[in-house]
């Protein structure tokens, strides 16, 4: 299994509001023959320096992931709705056991 975790940091003129709407396109996002589990959320402000936002998708395996990753309408909301309010984007895929 792969674990897909996106950690975003929002530029200062762009609102929680914005960041959730592309949180809620994400999750709500289906990628034909392709079955994962996705996790969203904003911070909680908890701690100072935090990111602002974070995402999760648990794929079948690495090809899964890659078709996900390649997905029109995945991009489409990356470039639309995420890219235009966040000043960092991370990415990180690791095994689960």
């Amino acid at each position: 299994m792969i674990r897909n975790v996106v950690v975003g940091v929002l530029r200062d003129d762009a609102t929680r509001e914005q960041a959730q709407a592309a949180l809620d396109a994400i999750a709500a996002m289906r990628v034909e023959g392709v079955a994962f589990e996705m996790r969203t959320g904003l911070d909680l402000g908890l701690r100072e320096g935090n990111a602002s936002y974070v995402l999760t998708a648990d794929f079948a395996d690495a090809e899964a992931y890659r078709v996900y990753d390649l997905d029109e309408e995945h991009n489409r909301i990356r470039r639309e709705l995420f890219a235009p309010i966040s000043s960092e984007i991370r990415r990180i895929q690791f095994a689960l056991d």
